[in-house]
C-alpha cells in the first residue's frame, strides 16, 4: 500500500513541477521627468502569461541602488492584471528624492549618467497555488538629459515635431 502512495506522490509532484509558470523580464529603466522634489524613473517589466485567463498582480516591490547604496525603494500595490495567453508590459514608477541625487554627484559628473542596480519582486496570485514572487534584477546606466533636453525635450521629440510641420 505504501508503494502506491509513493507512486501517487511522485506523480503529483511531477505534474506540478511541469506546470507552466508565468515568466518576466526587466526590459528597461528610463528617466521620465524631474519635479521640484524628485527625479522620476520608469522601470518596464515584460510579463508572459501562459494561461488562458488573466492573472492578477498583487504587488511590485523594488529597490534601486547606485554606488552600492539604496537610493529608492518602495512598492506599487495592485498594478492590475496580466492579459491571458500573452505578454503584458508593466510600468513601475520609481521616485528618487533630490537629496539622494546630490550624493551621486561624483558618478554623474564623471559621465553624465547614473550607474544603477534595480532589484524587483513581481508578486502574482496564481489560482490554487497562491502568491508567486518572480525576482528580477538589472544593472545598467541611466543617461541623464542635458539641460536643453530637460527644458525643450529630447532631440528625437524635436525632430518628430519638425517632420510633422514639413508638408510633403
Amino acid at each position: 500500500m505504501s508503494g502506491l502512495v509513493d507512486k501517487a506522490k511522485n506523480f503529483v509532484a511531477d505534474k506540478i513541477a511541469n506546470v507552466p509558470k508565468p515568466d518576466a523580464s526587466l526590459t528597461d529603466v528610463d528617466f521620465k521627468k524631474v519635479s521640484f522634489d524628485s527625479a522620476d524613473y520608469i522601470a518596464k517589466v515584460s510579463v508572459n502569461n501562459p494561461y488562458s485567463h488573466p492573472l492578477p498582480v498583487c504587488e511590485v516591490k523594488y529597490t534601486l541602488k547606485s554606488a552600492g547604496r539604496v537610493i529608492a525603494s518602495g512598492n506599487m500595490p495592485d498594478p492590475g492584471s496580466i492579459k491571458s495567453s500573452g505578454t503584458t508590459v508593466l510600468e513601475v514608477p520609481v521616485k528618487v528624492p533630490h537629496s539622494i541625487i546630490v550624493t551621486l554627484v561624483r558618478d554623474v559628473a564623471k559621465d553624465w549618467d547614473i550607474d544603477y542596480e534595480l532589484d524587483l519582486g513581481l508578486i502574482i496570485d496564481l489560482p490554487l497555488v497562491g502568491n508567486l514572487t518572480i525576482p528580477l534584477s538589472r544593472k545598467g546606466e541611466i543617461k541623464l538629459p542635458t539641460l536643453s533636453e530637460a527644458i525643450w525635450g529630447s532631440k528625437d521629440e524635436a525632430s518628430k515635431e519638425t517632420k510633422k510641420e514639413i508638408p510633403k
